[in-house]
């Protein structure tokens, strides 16, 4: 449905893969968030039927990858870790304009700009371990963020006007561009 801009490098794949146990911390907490985020869009736009069911069903589905990196974490022995400030969320965060209108929409096109950076690193990761469940539960979790992204597009083609929605878009995923160009490689999601 999109692009990024910006593409992940082989630096950050590699500091991932040198600490593996941090960035299951990072994306255990990552997955919580998104539950939690999709919990929050549902009960801020009850009127909106459409948001609301499909809210339900990706809090569901990130609470159920929380669980299966938590697994992960466990069977290394490995504790949860601490919540922290995700730099990348805060600062794509702030692109969110004021107005109803402009809010729904920046809060949606955001969120699928995020799942796509998730499925890009996420494809990343699963190319990168050797054959096996981790490998295949990566597979599966960069899968389900594409549809995550391409899911919080079509909801806002449902509320708001098309070709406001794809200008908008392309702003946010220039600015996308300059936030990850700008972070630290870190074994970290984002």
């Amino acid at each position: 449905m999109f692009e990024l801009k910006h593409h992940t490098g082989q630096d950050w794949v590699d500091a991932v893969m040198a600490d593996f146990n941090r960035f299951l911390q990072d994306h255990a907490a990552a997955e919580k968030k998104a539950s939690g985020m999709a919990m929050a869009m549902l009960s801020h736009y009850p009127d909106k039927a459409k948001l609301v069911r499909a809210m339900t069903d990706l809090a569901i589905e990130e609470l159920i990858h929380f669980k299966q990196v938590l697994k992960l974490l466990v069977a290394r022995d490995v504790t949860l870790g601490q919540d922290k400030k995700d730099p990348y969320i805060t600062q794509i965060r702030a692109l969110f304009r004021n107005g109803t209108s402009y809010f729904l929409m920046d809060r949606l096109l955001v969120a699928a700009v995020i799942e796509a950076r998730g499925y890009e690193k996420f494809w990343l990761v699963s190319q990168a371990l050797p054959p096996g469940k981790d490998k295949d539960l990566y597979v599966a979790i960069a899968k389900s963020e594409e549809k995550h992204k391409n899911l919080f597009v079509e909801l806002a083609y449902e509320y708001c006007d098309k070709a406001e929605v794809d200008q908008r878009l392309e702003e946010i995923l220039v600015a996308e561009a300059e936030i990850c160009a700008g972070l630290p490689i870190r074994a970290v999601l984002h």
